[in-house]
């Protein structure tokens, strides 16, 4: 079932810009396929086969192998050119059948046994059996460092496989692993053919795509690095995820993706109707995408909020009053309504409302800039003559470097630093192409502060983000916050493991660690012709359903 749009206005207006970039002729001629291809008579609310989607997209995929598929560029192309062993419903979160028809899972979530379809191919021709699921998941599980594959963040406590027969294979866990099973349902599990597999970890980057092999309703048909990739429907598929009511081959013949980091020739492309969909409707753009009478759609990651990661091991921030005045000298509210809209809620916890152990920190994160002075005074922190302070000559200056993978980031964090600088807290947001901001951020004294957020629909989403042998954002050696992490991650219990996601929430605030944001959504764009619009379950765009009606 389609989501449906959300048309909520901004709270700014921003004249129309008229575009007068020329969008590529790739993507026209891609327009004019469509148009010939449409079946232009048919009744609204009936599917038809056939037809090219133009979509932009706002930066270029990295990489294919699948556990580095958080990034969304890769994520989206992930979706459709894999299956999964499991379908999570991106409006239950239910887990259902997929690859797998049925499973079982151990009382103590140690031993988790699947059930597989017959007569699943990948797009090479070859089975889909539980000797190939094994691989996969011996590689995602426990990486190949030979080939440079790494770990899933999506999966712990990983042991092995064995392939039981033909198709039924078992996991083992040498700990509770309760996250495992909606683990087999993200992107980050999506099934690809054994000699892709055996490609190293730079053969799966751009300019490989078309030979990643998967089993999913489309292939990558061409590339253009960084550029232009094109998507083209596999004839033969016919294992949907059964709940669907759609079985069989995708609707579209085949859906063109240009790189389009212009914002206005993104909004300019999709409103003057050179483009049929597009990612990323910047927050200031949103009224006028609405006012073209274009579908506005914003499914939520449900993950850990947008937010600001501080770095304890830099001493600056070693002194937990110190970071307890930024958390406080924070206004979140202010940064939503200046820089954002509604499709941004406020955050309440480092975790989204919807995302599941969820807790509400309302009152520990709430902005109080007395409370923050009086802790920078009890810390020894006293204002200078440009009322920024000052402890032992040195001034209380961090640096943060704007993410280009988060919206309107400079913006965000230019307002945050005018509300730091109120308590005397000078914030310095630097700006850096994408490789120089990946490796700096790895660097506490460098990066004292950074700007990121996660989505995946379960509770391990927070071990993701926070654990030091998973993304790390705080440059972590807590080995306190590591423990608690592990416990969400190991409890079989459902209620204990709300209980052990709450009890990281809770200690994330005393300590002053992460200061969320807003929740964040993805924002997409879709003419009215374009039917069937869906997403996984956290917001990466699925076309299988995707149809055209002109």
């Amino acid at each position: 079932m389609s989501p449906a749009p959300r048309r909520i206005p901004t709270r700014r207006r921003q004249a129309f810009t008229a575009v007068a970039a020329v969008v590529s002729v790739a993507m026209l001629g891609a327009c004019s396929a469509q148009q010939d291809a449409t079946a232009a008579d048919a009744p609204a609310g009936e599917p038809v086969t056939g037809g090219e989607l133009v979509y932009l997209e706002y930066q270029p995929h990295t990489n294919l192998y699948p556990p580095q598929a958080g990034f969304y560029p890769n994520g989206g192309l992930v979706n459709n050119i894999t299956d999964r062993l499991t379908y999570q419903n991106p409006e239950t979160l239910e887990i259902e059948p997929w690859i797998a028809t049925d499973w079982e899972v151990n009382a103590d979530a140690t031993e988790y046994t699947f059930n597989l379809r017959d007569g699943v191919t990948f797009s090479d021709g070859s089975p889909l059996d539980a000797e190939v699921v094994a691989k996969n998941f011996d590689t995602y599980g426990l990486g190949d460092p030979e080939l440079g594959l790494t770990v899933s963040e999506a999966i712990n406590n990983y042991a092995g496989s064995e392939v039981v027969d033909e198709d039924t294979v078992t996991f083992r866990f040498e700990a509770p692993a309760p996250g495992f099973l909606q683990a087999t349902s993200t992107i980050n599990s999506g099934l690809v053919s054994e000699e892709t597999l055996a490609r190293s970890l730079e053969e799966f980057g751009a300019g490989s795509s078309t030979e990643i092999v998967g089993s999913g309703p489309f292939v990558v048909a061409e590339e253009e690095i960084g550029t232009r990739i094109r998507l083209e429907a596999r004839e033969d598929y016919d294992w949907a995820p059964p709940s669907l009511e759609h079985q069989g081959r995708a609707y579209l013949d085949a859906i063109e993706i240009v790189v389009t980091p212009e914002d206005s020739v993104r909004i300019g492309s999709l409103t003057s109707g050179q483009a049929d969909y597009v990612r990323y409707v910047q927050a200031y753009d949103e009224e006028q995408v609405e006012a073209a009478g274009i579908n506005l759609f914003a499914p939520q990651t449900r993950g850990v909020n947008n937010g600001l990661a501080l770095r304890p091991t830099n001493p600056l921030l070693s002194d937990v009053r110190v970071r307890q005045a930024l958390l406080h000298g924070v206004d979140a509210q202010e940064v939503v309504d200046t820089v954002y809209t509604e499709n941004y809620p406020v955050a309440t916890s480092q975790l989204s409302s919807s995302a599941l152990g969820y807790k509400d920190q309302s009152e520990g994160l709430a902005h109080d800039p007395e409370l923050s002075e009086q802790l920078l005074d009890e810390a020894g922190w006293v204002p200078g003559a440009d009322g920024i302070r000052e402890k032992d000559g040195e001034r209380l200056a961090l640096d943060v470097y704007a993410s280009n993978a988060q919206p309107l980031s400079k913006p965000n964090l230019e307002l945050v630093s005018q509300q730091l600088a109120r308590i005397g807290v000078e914030l310095n947001v630097k700006t850096a192409d994408s490789a120089t901001i990946t490796e700096a951020s790895r660097d506490p004294l460098g990066s004292p502060l950074y700007h990121s957020m996660v989505g995946r629909a379960d509770h391990d989403v927070i071990k993701s983000q926070f654990h030091s042998e998973n993304r790390d954002v705080l440059v972590s050696e807590d080995k306190n916050l590591d423990a608690l992490l592990e416990a969400v991650a190991s409890e079989a219990d459902p209620a204990k493991r709300d209980a052990a996601s709450g009890a990281v929430q809770d200690y994330l605030t005393e300590q002053a660690l992460y200061i969320p944001i807003f929740e964040e959504p993805q924002v997409y764009g879709a003419a009215t012709h374009v039917q069937g619009v869906g997403f996984e379950s956290v917001g990466r765009p699925a076309f299988y359903d995707t149809w055209l009606n002109r």
